[in-house]
């Protein structure tokens, strides 16, 4: 129904375009009467009055072609007034309140409530476009068509808002933008309800219960909804970013980005967790968040059956079976596969340390190292040895013990070939081959090659304590 109305407002606009003409016709023809009569007149005396509507003329056949065109519209609709040359023209416009629609496409079967709105109509199947633009040379079905469209090149928009003075080329523009402000949201979805101020955002949303996404990109074959969301994709092809941030410069290559954007600046939230209260600046942030009260975890691994709530966290876990490790140091080489530990790679160069313990004031480079230090002052020890019971604070320790277990020596001296249980029980030993002894006794000055431990009756010459486990060190 929303078409044909258009449609009827296009052939309404030409008859009121051809019927203003006639109108300022009459007024040219009075000026230039008046100015050829006496150039030196400057005051013209309106002498000819129409006894009906008071309209006055400077000549009488002036007046005489102004009651004659009266007289050829003396058809009044009862309704709303307006005036036609012929019952022929009112039957017609009486359709526009009763409804009726005579007419219809035998192609499609579409009604209309004029032959003149049919024949127009028709021009869809045909292909037929007779009116050209004459500055570009675009062809158009309609007479209106090409009336709204050569607006474009005179940048004419006669359409005003009044609430906010935006202006627009057509008239349906300015009613669509109208809803802004009313809030109002004709088109509802028959199948979920929801509903929009635009037929074209209904037509879009359709395709999320259909799944049809006509719209096809030629460079990737990726397929999309809307012919909006396909330009929008074809800028990552191409890099274009013409939305830029008027605050920090930031460009975007989107409108909804940008929007997305400004919230940073503006601290907006507008996105609401109902369960807990939670703001968020972005719908897709509140999305990933509710998932957090709904335990949805709908990215799976393929390699290892592994679920993940967000599509980053999979990404990240599929490093493991890579072996991918895209984050380098450039500072020394090494090589991470999770920015977060790059992140914390890098306070080893920078000597930063911004996690600070409450309790004794002693400062680490990441959360996960505070964390397991407050095991030193809460006693906690969660990591427990099934072969013997055994508690540790720490899982790096409850590894290394496990090796009295196993009887594994992984680590390997370069210089002798002797095995050790651990990295420091190695590092002690290399002292034996550079000389090495940094540790001196407070009584008489002798120096070792490790820290003597008080606690244990055994000769620090010839053992050490690791763990609680007392290792040969020769």
């Amino acid at each position: 129904m929303s078409g044909d109305d258009e449609e009827g407002d296009d052939v309404n606009l030409d008859s009121e375009l051809s019927d203003s003409g006639s109108e300022t016709g009459e007024e040219d023809s009075d000026w230039n009467e008046s100015r050829s009569s006496d150039s030196h007149v400057r005051t013209v005396n309106k002498s000819f009055s129409c006894p009906e509507c008071g309209k006055q003329f400077v000549h009488k056949r002036s007046l005489q072609k102004h009651k004659v065109q009266k007289k050829l519209k003396s058809f009044s609709c009862d309704d709303c007034g307006k005036r036609f040359s012929s019952m022929f023209h009112l039957n017609v416009h009486m359709r526009v309140h009763t409804g009726e629609k005579p007419f219809v496409c035998e192609l499609c079967e579409k009604r209309f409530s004029s032959k003149a709105h049919l024949n127009s109509h028709m021009r869809i199947h045909t292909g037929e476009k007779p009116f050209a633009c004459e500055l570009c040379g675009k062809r158009f079905s309609s007479m209106s068509n090409l009336n709204v469209h050569t607006r474009i090149h005179t940048e004419e928009k006669p359409f005003a808002c009044e609430l906010c003075e935006k202006r627009f080329s057509i008239k349906a523009n300015l009613n669509s933008h109208m809803r802004i402000h009313t809030g109002e949201k004709p088109f509802a979805c028959e199948l979920c309800g929801k509903r929009f101020g635009h037929p074209k955002s209904l037509n879009s949303h359709m395709s999320v219960h259909t799944g049809e996404k006509p719209f096809a990109c030629e460079l990737c074959g990726k397929r999309f909804s809307s012919k909006e969301h396909l330009n929008s994709h074809m800028r990552v092809h191409t890099g274009e970013k013409p939305f830029a941030c008027e605050l920090c410069e930031k460009r975007f290559s989107s409108k909804a980005h940008l929007n997305s954007h400004m919230r940073v600046h503006t601290g907006e939230k507008p996105f609401v967790c109902e369960l807990c209260g939670r703001n968020f600046s972005q719908k897709g942030s509140l999305n990933r968040h509710m998932r957090v009260h709904t335990g949805q975890k709908p990215f799976a691994c393929e390699l290892c059956g592994q679920s993940f709530s967000q599509k980053g966290n999979l990404n990240s876990h599929l490093r493991v079976h890579t072996g991918d490790k895209p984050f380098a140091c450039e500072l020394c080489g090494k090589r991470f596969g999770h920015q977060k530990d790059f992140n914390v790679h890098m306070r080893v160069h920078t000597g930063e340390k911004p996690f600070v313990c409450e309790l004794c004031g002693k400062r680490f480079s990441s959360k996960a190292h505070l964390n397991s230090h407050m095991r030193v002052h809460i006693g906690d020890k969660p990591f427990v040895c099934e072969l013997c019971g055994k508690r540790f604070g720490h899982q790096k320790s409850l590894n290394s013990h496990m090796r009295v277990h196993t009887g594994e020596n992984p680590f390997v001296c370069g210089l002798c070939g002797k095995r050790f249980i651990s990295k420091p029980a190695l590092n002690y030993h290399m002292r034996v081959h550079t000389g090495e002894k940094p540790f001196a006794c407070g009584l008489c000055g002798k120096r070792y090659g490790y820290k003597t431990d008080p606690k244990t009756e055994i000769s620090p010459d010839i053992r050490f304590k690791f763990n609680g486990y007392i290792f040969d060190y020769w």
